[in-house]
């Protein structure tokens, strides 16, 4: 039975189905808008690649229908500041994208449908002082706006038409490759940069602290959800904490040079992106994914700069 991966060939999407192939799916299907698979050249032969747009519902029906997978990992859409660029696009992409995938599902029979969201679907007004599964969603970002509606019509698909919907919500992911500009970005651009011997200038203050998931993580959150008895889950929109304890910008520079002797790193803060950020960043509680399907992040903040080295020098073309 097939498995179909949405944004398969990008960064969280690539690893979904890298570890689906490890952990013994044998009919692992990429959808991705993409035609560049470098990512998954070292499962290339245990993956199919259908290339396709998810706001052309016509072209997600289609492979729907030819693949007829029994869950869908709908990893795909527009990101952050693309999204704030160019609302109208992020609304086919990510909005009527989702609305696709669902609708989709609910036509062939697709048992289940794993849906990756955002911390963004939070927004500047928390008065509580933190971040958990019960915050109210005021997303100030585009992004996080059609986020927050996509997690509410897979809890209506959920509740109307028994599709058994689950979906995460990310904090800031970190790993090797990430192109996309973001205004914490720097999580995973400090370590790449200065693998390649590139200086690199933080933009926030050293003491800024940023929760951070590690990109292998993330993956295989999404498929633990996947695997957890339906008995047993009751929050179905979860928050993911990443890493805890959160490392300051300077604790995570200082990771770095202590691995690369020669890193010249500095900072040069701009007020504008630290007070968003200072309004942003609260403490993440993740409680009811680990009560409801015992999720824990393996990788350490130290881990993380470890492995991302490691991945750089094994496959420096994956992230070209």
């Amino acid at each position: 039975m097939a498995v179909l991966v949405t944004g398969g060939t990008g960064f969280v999407g690539a690893e979904v189905a890298r570890l689906l192939v490890e952990r013994g799916e044998t009919d692992v299907v990429v959808f991705d808008i993409s035609s560049s698979s470098k990512r998954l050249s070292d499962v290339a032969g245990k993956v199919r690649l259908v290339r396709g747009d998810l706001g052309d519902f016509a072209h997600v029906l289609n492979v729907v229908h030819d693949t007829k997978p029994t869950a869908i990992y709908h990893v795909g859409g527009m990101l952050s500041l693309p999204s704030n660029a160019d609302p109208s696009a992020a609304i086919r992409a990510n909005a009527l994208g989702t609305f696709h995938v669902l609708e989709a599902a609910k036509l062939f029979d697709v048992r289940q449908v794993l849906f990756t969201s955002s911390l963004t679907t939070y927004g500047l007004d928390i008065r509580e002082g933190r971040i958990d599964d019960y915050t109210l969603q005021r997303p100030q970002l585009f992004y996080g706006v059609t986020k927050v509606f996509c997690e509410h019509m897979g809890l209506f698909y959920r509740s109307k038409y028994q599709l058994d919907f689950r979906c995460v919500r990310y904090p800031s992911l970190v790993g090797p490759g990430v192109k996309t500009p973001g205004v914490v970005q720097y999580t995973s651009w400090i370590i790449e940069e200065c693998a390649k011997g590139n200086p690199f200038k933080i933009w926030l203050k050293p003491d800024t602290r940023v929760p951070v998931l590690y990109f292998k993580d993330a993956a295989r959150a999404l498929i633990e959800l996947a695997q957890a008895p339906a008995q047993s889950i009751k929050t179905v929109n979860y928050v993911l904490a990443g890493v805890p304890p959160v490392a300051s910008a300077e604790e995570l520079a200082a990771m770095v040079r202590a691995r690369i002797p020669a890193a010249r790193i500095g900072f040069e803060p701009d007020p504008n992106l630290q007070s968003i950020v200072d309004r942003f960043l609260l403490p993440v509680d993740d409680g009811c994914a680990r009560r409801e399907w015992n999720w824990t992040p393996k990788f350490t903040q130290e881990q993380i700069v470890d492995d991302f080295l490691a991945e750089l020098k094994r496959n420096p073309q994956r992230y070209d």
